[in-house]
C-alpha cells in the first residue's frame, strides 16, 4: 500500500471481530513503534500489551466504552520521563516521543489489515493499577488492537489552507 493510501485508510476503530492477532502481526506493529524517531534516540517508551479476553471487567475500570474489550488486544503506551530528552529551556520530549510511536503503530497495523482506536481520554490512576505500573511510568495513550468490525466514516478535517501558513504568522 502506498503511503498516502495508507494515510487515509487509517480511521478511529470502534468494533472490533474476535478474530485473534496473529504473532506475526503484533510483532510487526510493535516493531513499528520501536523504529519510530524519538528526541536524541532515547525511547522513553514502553508498551503494554493486554490480551483482553477473561480481563474484560478491569480493563473497563480503565476505560468503559464496551467496544474498547471487544478487541483481542489492548496497548497501553508508556512513558518513562527520566529517560526522555530534555531541550536546553527545560522542555522535556516525553510526550512528542509516545506519540510519534504510537502514530507509527497505528499507521502499521492499518497497513496489516487491523484496526485501532487512539485514546487518551482514560483513567490513568486505573491503568497505573490494573497494569501495576511502576513509579516514574505513565500510561500515556492506549488503542484496542484488533480486525475491524465496522466501516470507517467520512473524515472530517480543516482545509489545508486552514493549517498551513508560509513564511511567518
Amino acid at each position: 500500500m502506498h503511503f498516502h493510501e495508507l494515510i487515509n485508510k487509517r480511521y478511529s476503530v470502534r468494533a472490533y471481530k474476535p478474530d485473534p492477532v496473529e504473532d506475526d502481526k503484533l510483532t510487526r506493529v510493535l516493531n513499528a513503534a520501536r523504529l519510530a524517531p524519538t528526541a536524541a534516540n532515547r525511547q522513553p517508551i514502553q508498551f503494554v500489551v493486554v490480551h483482553t479476553a477473561g480481563r474484560e471487567r478491569e480493563l473497563k475500570r480503565i476505560y468503559s466504552k464496551d467496544w474498547f474489550t471487544t478487541a483481542p488486544i489492548v496497548i497501553c503506551a508508556c512513558s518513562l520521563p527520566a529517560q526522555a530528552w530534555v531541550r536546553v529551556d527545560g522542555r522535556n520530549y516525553y510526550e512528542v516521543d509516545i506519540a510519534i510511536a504510537l502514530d507509527h503503530l497505528i499507521l502499521a497495523a492499518t497497513d496489516l489489515g487491523l484496526g485501532t482506536c487512539w485514546i487518551a481520554a482514560f483513567d490513568a490512576s486505573a491503568a497505573q493499577e490494573v497494569l501495576g505500573l511502576p513509579e516514574g511510568v505513565i500510561p500515556m495513550l492506549f488503542t484496542p488492537l484488533g480486525y475491524p468490525a465496522d466501516q470507517p466514516k467520512e473524515k472530517k478535517r480543516k482545509a489545508l489552507a486552514d493549517l498551513i501558513r508560509y513564511e511567518h504568522w
